[in-house]
């Protein structure tokens, strides 16, 4: 409860199998870390692991979701003109979990 959202939560909830709810939160942590460090603050400034949401758009690809700090530290960085996109990707080879996240900035 302390580093995921309630809509993490219930994900790993439904996930069936003998290691699939924890497979699925390391891979949410994972993003959450990588996404910390593409921010350049890891967890100070105001940005926490529930200021930043694991989700999926609607044909299942992770997609991040920032609120709070996290979402101001991201407003910081934007250049005036600039629209900031971020990719992430997950993957597992049990038992670890990896993510990648760049954050990219683009024309409006």
């Amino acid at each position: 409860q302390r580093c995921f959202t309630a809509e993490e939560q219930a994900k790993a909830a439904r996930r069936k199998g003998a290691n699939e709810p924890a497979s699925t939160l390391a891979k949410r942590f994972a993003a959450k870390e990588a996404c910390a460090k593409a921010l350049g603050t890891g967890f100070n400034r105001g940005v926490t692991l529930k200021s930043i949401g694991v989700i999926n758009t609607q044909s299942g690809a992770p997609t991040l979701e920032l609120t709070g700090g996290a979402q101001k530290r991201l407003q910081s960085l934007t250049p005036t003109g600039k629209k900031l996109r971020i990719h992430v990707t997950l993957g597992d080879e049990y038992p670890y979990a990896k993510a990648l996240v760049i954050i990219e900035s683009t024309d409006e």
